[in-house]
């Protein structure tokens, strides 16, 4: 699309970069990893355009049965030292806040794509997890170490799709689609819910930009299925140990259920009574109108995600709703700066050693943290986007357009403030998701017309034409 870019908020002051070999902060050059496994030939597996590299990646059969999975994480706590001025610096930022012309990153650049990254052909320090699955996808052993790694190319998403389709995927990952399908499986037996509503994006269209949706491919929900197998063995440490970090989210309540299991008939999906909301989801083709509605209105089961820290007491409700199990986040500490603590307990407590005072006193400030953080990503990622569809639209007020209604507002119940009556509808063309006054039909197709489109306000309106 044409038009001015959504302006790239400045990333303030960073500390001045370490030298090459020491740690952040200071405290001198830091040992090498106690254990050499460059000779494991790992692969990373990201957007094409990415540079932060946390996860690298071989897969291989054990001997008699079953699966060796080993993830090595870019292990950030070696450049970093507790009480510096860059960790001080990561709290305040949290996570990386990616914007459509760049990212305000978590550590700076020359750490975050550069030194720590796990780029190709270069040693790397690490955090390695092995964990062996029998021959049905479950977890019998797992193993975390700090060790040296070094990747031996740099993939990304559609090249590993196109390559599996056509029976071509490199050894470190060909067994990716076999053992991501087993562990898909095993979550949905679980219980877990996944939702694949393609994504809005932002991308470069000669002077300007152009939305885009982008449907995930099948190896992002494989490689999407380790980092989860990833965080459900480190959540299993440290509630073994009595302390640590999860990420939690309660279980759907039965009565958003029930809301759900009523909206599937009236949009045609089929839904048997011994079958669960995420196999339902599963089975289901986000790109027709009446599935993408029916998931939309399955993002109302999936409420109330958050950092739960514990230490000596165990959380009540350990467990991530959508995930099925416990489950941390210890698989991306380049961008997110609670895997850097989380993944320290799990090395003490897997080592038999007191976990570090400067991990331990952290979780406790840590959920409030990445919450205020977590609301400032949303609200960025969700601002570009409403600028980019308020500026693409500018000049066609007026103009009717195809869509799909994808979710309708709730009777007013007495308390909240009346409103006219509308829902949100998503255009096929240009890919804009917004809200359009009316009596709309639930998974319909319907026509609607821009009434309003104010890039300064980024607001769009449509109505039922």
């Amino acid at each position: 699309m044409g038009g001015a870019a959504p302006r790239q908020a400045r990333p303030p002051f960073f500390p001045r970069a370490p030298p090459r070999g020491g740690p952040a902060g200071g405290g001198g050059p830091r040992p090498p990893p106690p254990v050499d496994r460059t000779d494991i030939p790992f692969v990373t597996v990201d957007p094409a355009t990415s540079r932060d590299l946390d996860q690298a990646m071989h897969l291989a059969r054990r001997p008699g049965g079953g699966y060796r999975v080993r993830y090595a994480i870019a292990d950030v706590a070696a450049h970093v030292t507790p009480g510096g001025a860059l960790e001080a610096e990561t709290w305040r930022r949290g996570q990386t806040i990616y914007l459509p012309d760049g990212n305000v990153p978590l550590h700076p650049h020359t750490l975050s794509e550069g030194a720590a990254s796990l780029l190709p052909d270069v040693d790397r320090a690490a955090v390695l997890w092995t964990i062996d699955l029998d021959a049905d996808g479950a977890t019998v052993a797992v193993e975390v170490e700090r060790a040296l790694v070094r990747s031996r190319a740099k993939l990304d998403y559609p090249g590993v799709q196109a390559a599996a389709e056509a029976g071509r995927l490199a050894d470190p990952i060909a067994l990716l689609p076999e053992i991501g399908d087993l562990l898909t499986a095993r979550g949905l037996r679980r219980g877990a819910i996944n939702l694949p509503l393609p994504e809005q994006d932002l991308e470069p269209d000669g002077e300007g930009w152009r939305l885009v949706l982008r449907a995930p491919v099948p190896m992002e929900e494989h490689n999407a299925q380790i980092s989860l197998l990833t965080g459900m063995a480190a959540a299993d440490i440290m509630l073994a140990g009595r302390v640590g970090l999860l990420r939690t989210m309660p279980a759907p309540k039965p009565e958003a259920v029930q809301r759900l299991r009523a909206a599937a008939a009236p949009l045609g999906v089929h839904w048997p009574d011994d079958v669960g909301p995420g196999q339902v989801i599963a089975g289901l083709d986000p790109a027709q109108p009446r599935a993408a509605a029916f998931i939309d209105q399955a993002a109302e089961l999936m409420r109330g995600a958050a950092y739960t820290a514990f230490d000596g007491v165990l959380p009540e409700q350990p467990e991530h709703g959508g995930v099925a199990a416990a489950y941390a986040h210890v698989t991306a500490p380049l961008r997110r700066l609670a895997d850097r603590y989380a993944t320290e307990v799990c090395l003490a407590l897997h080592a038999g050693q007191p976990v570090p005072d400067w991990a331990r006193a952290a979780l406790p400030r840590l959920p409030e943290a990445m919450a205020s953080t977590d609301r400032v990503a949303s609200s960025a990622a969700r601002g570009a986007v409403e600028l980019a569809e308020a500026a693409v639209l500018e000049h066609r007020v007026g103009e009717t357009f195809d869509a799909a209604v994808l979710d309708v507002d709730a009777p007013p119940n007495g308390k909240s403030r009346p409103r006219p009556p509308g829902g949100a509808v998503a255009l096929d063309a240009p890919p804009v998701r917004a809200r359009c006054l009316g009596q709309l039909p639930l998974g319909e197709r319907v026509r609607v017309r821009l009434v309003t489109a104010d890039p300064a306000a980024r607001s769009v309106l449509f109505e039922l034409a």
